[in-house]
């Protein structure tokens, strides 16, 4: 009875932690599915919604439309 719980190539222990494994992995798959879901419908919404598009130009690339200004903050270097 020992021999079959603790020994042989997988032990009763050897399966726990496999099992625990196996649902770390599966719980990861789920947050990665819930990634790659908010990553597709970015990409859709990058190539055909001219809002998000707008908004992406401006916030990475700091582009204006033509009339307004661009102002920038610049911090203060402390120096004096």
């Amino acid at each position: 009875m020992a021999f079959a719980l603790f020994g042989g190539e997988y032990s009763f222990t050897d399966h726990r932690a496999l099992r625990r494994q196996a649902e770390l992995e599966s719980l990861r798959i789920d947050s990665l599915r819930v990634e790659v879901d908010s990553l597709s419908r970015l990409k859709r919404a990058l190539l055909e919604d001219s809002a998000t598009q707008e908004k992406a130009a401006r916030e990475l690339y700091g582009m204006i439309r033509d009339g307004e200004r661009l102002y920038q903050v610049v911090p203060d270097s402390g120096r004096r």
